[in-house]
């Protein structure tokens, strides 16, 4: 299937889930995450924060639980720079303050930046994603630049409330693929 056509569907899909099975799904993949992925001091972990209108993997169980039982990781989140068409990194504070951008994302203010080169953990949000761990997102392409902008061991996850497609037909060389998928029933690893 090709990435319009899949991501019309997916938005569709998504947007008649009722807000309960999206957090029940939610707070399973953050199960699956810290069952499946042991962080390690001083880690830096990337988390984007969700997009409440479109369904997206409530990612604030994860964000709580890195809080509670990883205080020694650090929490970055995205912040997006429209003028230069690229995500901004920062560190999430229990201090932080979110305003919700025109696309309804809640970004931090007037926090510490933090380089996509200190990321050690990605968790990327997706609409869908196939066999071959190649995504399919909004369409901007904000996480593939960052992405190419991360130290090449940098461990990229994607979070998704459903199983992989067969096969994204239209992907491309700039379309970094993921090394796992997080679902509410498990794991998809590349």
């Amino acid at each position: 299937m090709q990435k319009a056509e899949l991501r019309k569907q997916m938005l569709q899909n998504r947007r008649a889930l009722p807000a309960e099975v999206v957090q029940k799904r939610s707070e399973s993949i953050a199960n699956q995450f810290f069952s499946n992925f042991p962080l390690e001091a001083e880690q830096t972990v990337h988390v984007f924060l969700p997009i409440i209108k479109n369904n997206e993997v409530n990612t604030w169980p994860i964000i709580e639980r890195l809080r509670q039982e990883h205080p020694e990781v650090r929490v970055a989140v995205p912040v997006t720079d429209v003028a230069q068409n690229i995500l901004t990194h920062h560190h999430l504070t229990d201090e932080a303050v979110l305003l919700e951008n025109a696309w309804g994302i809640p970004e931090p203010q007037n926090a510490r930046i933090i380089h996509a080169n200190e990321v050690d953990v990605v968790l990327i949000p997706l609409l869908a994603f196939d066999k071959a761990g190649h995504r399919v997102g909004y369409g901007k392409g904000f996480y593939d630049r960052f992405l190419a902008d991360c130290r090449p061991d940098v461990l990229k996850i994607g979070l998704s409330l459903e199983p992989p497609v067969e096969s994204i037909a239209d992907s491309n060389p700039f379309d970094v693929p993921l090394d796992a998928v997080v679902m509410p029933d498990g794991v998809w690893y590349s």
